[in-house]
């Protein structure tokens, strides 16, 4: 939950309204719209607890997949900043990878590294907080 809880307060303060999801919400943990709640979106969150290459994501990913559904993945540091990666739904659903474990367990995950040439975090995927109105 921290890193809902930290994406939530990033996305508040770069001005969009956010609210954390019921926890029984299948692949959504926070609900974002803009200030005139023109665009709104879903949002997917994963959390490292220390800093990782990669992030488990669900079986069901490439289900969850919409211009309006965006994941945050999030790698903490202790008492630094966390590192935070947003990606498009659509990316992660085309990127994610299923590892087969001798012991027979089987992982969904995105890799870090799918995005290693970004020069941002991506944060941007979510626009303008506040839309000009048109009359």
């Amino acid at each position: 939950m921290l890193g809902v809880y930290l994406a939530a307060a990033e996305l508040t303060a770069k001005g969009f309204i956010v609210s954390p999801t019921s926890r029984s919400a299948i692949g959504a943990d926070l609900l974002v719209t803009d200030q005139e709640c023109r665009r709104a979106w879903s949002v997917q969150v994963k959390t490292n607890r220390k800093a990782a290459s990669f992030w488990l994501v669900g079986a069901h990913t490439g289900k969850f997949k919409s211009k309006s559904h965006i994941y945050v993945f999030v790698n903490l540091h202790g008492d630094e900043r966390p590192e935070y990666i947003v990606v498009a739904s659509a990316f992660v659903a085309k990127h994610a990878r299923v590892t087969k474990a001798k012991t027979g367990s089987v992982w969904y995950e995105f890799r870090k590294s799918k995005v290693a040439t970004r020069k941002t975090e991506g944060w941007e995927l979510f626009g303008d907080p506040h839309p000009r109105t048109t009359s």
